[in-house]
C-alpha cells in the first residue's frame, strides 16, 4: 500500500471582481484540487527521477501543460493537442512577464489575483504571437 496522501496546501485567497463569483471561485478550487491531485499521483507513481516534475497532460479535447516555480507558484496554460512541450513559454510567463510586471511592481499585492492591467495586456499579445495561437472561434 502506498501512504496517505499529503494533505493539500491551503487555496489561494481571491479578491477582485472574481472574489465574490461562486461559479469562477469554484471553478478554481477544481483546477487547484485536479493538478495537486495529478502531481501527487504521477510524483508517487513515476520510475524516474521527477527532475521537471508533472509537466502536461491530455484529454480528447485539449492538452494542460503545467509549470510551477520554486516558489510555489504555478502557470497553466490549455492548448490544442497538437502542441508541443511550451515549458520555455511558460517559463517565460513567469519571469519575463509575471516576475517583471506584478512582482517587481509595489502596488501589485501578491497573493491576489493580478489586477495590473499592463500584465494582463502584455501576456495576451505574448501569447497571440505564439506560433500555435490561432484567434478562430472555438
Amino acid at each position: 500500500m502506498i501512504g496517505a496522501l499529503p494533505s493539500p496546501p491551503p487555496l489561494p485567497r481571491f479578491s477582485g471582481t472574481h472574489a465574490h463569483n461562486p461559479g469562477v471561485f469554484l471553478e478554481y478550487k477544481l483546477m487547484y484540487g485536479m493538478l495537486f491531485s495529478i502531481r501527487s499521483f504521477v510524483s508517487k507513481m513515476s520510475p524516474v527521477d521527477m527532475k521537471d516534475g508533472f509537466l502536461a497532460f491530455q484529454t480528447s479535447r485539449y492538452k494542460l501543460h503545467y509549470y510551477e516555480t520554486p516558489t510555489g507558484v504555478k502557470v497553466v496554460m490549455n492548448t490544442d493537442l497538437g502542441v508541443g512541450p511550451i515549458r520555455d513559454v511558460l517559463h517565460h510567463i513567469y519571469s519575463g512577464l509575471y516576475v517583471e510586471l506584478v512582482v517587481k511592481n509595489p502596488l501589485c499585492p501578491l497573493g491576489q489575483t493580478v489586477q495590473s492591467e499592463l500584465f494582463r495586456s502584455r501576456l495576451d499579445a505574448y501569447i497571440r504571437s505564439l506560433p500555435f495561437f490561432s484567434a478562430r472561434a472555438g
